[in-house]
């Protein structure tokens, strides 16, 4: 896949998994999926929220390719303590409302953390919507 292909993808994703609404109820649903799934397919990963989905507001993935030629968290513009460009986090977007939480996944590659997220969104978002 080229990068641009790639780009694309996960600015779709960003796209197509946007939440009605977001409570803790849903948070606590969507974690405890995510959890379940990496339990069965047998991945160790925490799940955890990111600062670096929060501030920008898109998913970690994204922001790696994003900046394949410059390291925000080197030079002092971001803490690297704080902020990291790994795959795995997403943001939990709700429509008429915007980013309202991110939920991270940590613990495979940072491209299967990302796809254990978006995977775990949409079904999730295809459970409530049924």
């Amino acid at each position: 896949m080229t990068d641009s292909a790639r780009l694309a993808e996960l600015k779709q994703h960003e796209e197509e998994l946007v939440f009605a609404s977001f409570d803790h109820h849903d948070a606590w649903r969507l974690g405890s999926l995510i959890a379940n799934r990496a339990i069965t397919e047998g991945h160790a990963v925490a799940i955890d929220k990111s600062a670096s989905a929060l501030r920008f507001e898109h998913s970690t993935a994204l922001l790696t390719e994003q900046f394949t030629d410059y390291d925000p968290t080197q030079g002092g513009w971001l803490a690297p303590e704080d902020y990291t460009l790994a795959g795995g986090s997403f943001p939990i977007r709700v429509r008429g409302t915007g980013v309202v939480a991110a939920v991270t996944a940590s613990g495979l590659s940072s491209d299967d953390d990302h796809q254990l997220v978006v995977d775990s969104i949409g079904t999730y978002l295809k459970e409530v919507a049924a």
